[in-house]
């Protein structure tokens, strides 16, 4: 088909080049899961905050199995952290919610479930995210600041879904890779030592809801080597409350 010297793809091609560029433009966003890209491009979401102050922060609770353990360690060590938790869970556990809250850490929002994003529905996205910053916002007293979407991917419509919810999207700069059957604590504290310096964002959690049963035995027992060591080189160790994130959140340290 031409109109005016330009030769149009067949009626029946167009859905699915138009299918095409919409999962591309989906998808796109998804590339800042990438170290290096983020690093470079978009340091704010890489978590990169104060110089002299590490962000610690756990994903996919909570879990009544675990999270009070965690709880325990980082009072054991005077340390505070952010906690992104799932909807799904916090409704199950709102007792362990308010727990967090109470020992002087923050909520973040991991999603409503860990669900993978590739599909796309951005009302979806839309609905899902912002029932789980109701159910944070009544455990916590406050509306939540930040966003971590699952697996770190953050597609079109989580992100347009996040803006929409007031949240601001945080991934990591370093990580313990502490979901895996094999991790132990020396090799969660190594992973994080590799890649840690002061202004970043530590990744680690909580349970084992998606990752290896009982994998985050690992993360306990290395924490509090993770926070005196860091302490030791002169870094605070704190959540991404007082990590001094440009833009909404920064700014609180203690």
């Amino acid at each position: 088909m031409r109109t005016r010297g330009r030769v149009l793809p067949p009626a029946g091609r167009l859905p699915a080049a138009l299918a095409a560029l919409a999962l591309g433009a989906h998808v796109l966003p998804a590339g800042t899961w990438l170290p290096g890209v983020r690093r470079t491009l978009f340091p704010a979401l890489t978590g990169l905050g104060h110089g002299d102050h590490v962000a610690l922060t756990f994903d996919d609770g909570p879990d009544p199995r675990s999270t009070p353990l965690f709880l325990d360690a980082l009072e054991r060590t005077s340390a505070r952290a952010t906690f992104f938790v799932l909807g799904e869970s916090l409704v199950k556990y709102p007792d362990i919610g308010r727990e967090i809250v109470s020992r002087g850490h923050e909520l973040g929002v991991h999603g409503w479930t860990h669900g993978r994003p590739w599909l796309s529905s951005f009302a979806r996205d839309t609905r899902e995210l912002a029932r789980a910053v109701e159910v944070v916002a009544g455990t916590a007293g406050t509306a939540p600041l930040w966003y971590r979407p699952p697996y770190g991917i953050l597609t079109a419509g989580r992100w347009a879904a996040s803006v929409r919810s007031g949240l601001r999207p945080v991934l990591w700069s370093a990580w313990g890779r502490d979901w895996t059957a094999d991790a132990t604590a020396a090799s969660v504290l190594a992973a994080v030592r590799r890649d840690v310096r002061g202004g970043g964002t530590v990744l680690l959690h909580d349970t084992d809801r998606m990752a290896a049963p009982g994998c985050w035995r690992a993360t306990l027992a290395m924490l509090p080597a993770l926070v005196h060591g860091l302490r030791a080189s002169g870094l605070a160790v704190g959540p991404l409350a007082e990590h001094g994130i440009a833009g909404r959140g920064a700014g609180r340290r203690s």
